[in-house]
């Protein structure tokens, strides 16, 4: 298995808007981060985790030529804003996409792409196929098994996915303790840290290591990173050996 990390900022993704700090002016590459999300590249097939606002510039940054399904987390605009861009995929696969997600996500993407779900459908409309999933219940992707996985964005439950030995969890700011134990085992683990004070819906980074140190994957990556949370460069010195911060275009793989 081989994981592309398409994105690795929060919401505002770094640079933010308008900002003026230090890290949103960096030099360093890996300081420039696109919203969260994942590439999963298993036996023939390519799978992406959320498709947010840059979904389109991540696809051209990763050279990606086909796309088989789009697994979310939920239904915020960082993690669906780029969804109509599959179009693209549509016409040169021609074939339609598979979207796999919780009832309620389906629902806010059939309520903000509407057009794309019509009976008569305007010409060029994204193509989509809709897969409901329920957490904790295995389901099959082209023969690959994926387990959706409860985790809570505050009080909002979302989704993150274990696919083998890899396992996928943004956004969390708490993770049940049975859904601890469906994490345990794995190989790598991407984990989100906001930034190093406590936040209401995102993990910081001491909450992000704690989890991490009780799991015990052989290697744990960091994601959804803000800018308060500091330099690439600077944070990667005070993280314990088998941790990193995750930057986009890392590839990696899972065994």
């Amino acid at each position: 298995m081989k994981i592309t990390f398409l994105g690795t900022g929060t919401s505002m993704g770094i640079p933010m808007i308008a900002c003026p700090c230090d890290v949103c002016h960096s030099s360093d590459p890996r300081d420039k981060r696109k919203r969260s999300s994942v590439k999963v590249e298993i036996d023939g097939h390519i799978l992406v985790i959320d498709s947010g606002p840059d979904f389109r510039q991540q696809m051209l940054d990763s050279h990606t030529k086909s796309l088989d399904a789009i697994l979310y987390t939920h239904e915020h605009k960082d993690h669906t804003a780029g969804l109509d861009d599959v179009r693209a995929f549509n016409w040169i696969n021609n074939q339609p996409t598979n979207l796999f997600a919780e009832k309620r996500t389906l629902e806010a993407l059939k309520k903000e792409f509407s057009y794309a779900f019509e009976e008569k459908k305007y010409p060029g409309v994204p193509e989509l196929i809709l897969n409901e999933i329920q957490e904790n219940k295995v389901f099959s992707v082209f023969g690959i098994k994926v387990i959706p996985i409860r985790v809570y964005h505050y009080r909002m439950p979302i989704l993150g996915f274990r696919i083998g030995n890899f396992g996928y969890v943004t956004d969390a700011s708490l993770i049940p303790e049975e859904s601890m134990e469906q994490l345990l085992g794995c190989e790598v683990l991407v984990i989100n840290a906001l930034r190093i004070q406590k936040h209401i819906s995102h993990f910081n980074l001491e909450q992000a290591v704690d989890i991490i140190e009780k799991l015990q994957p052989r290697k744990a990556y960091l994601t959804h990173i803000s800018h308060h949370l500091g330099f690439h460069n600077q944070v990667s010195k005070i993280l314990p050996q088998n941790i990193a911060l995750a930057y986009d275009g890392l590839e990696i793989k899972v065994f």
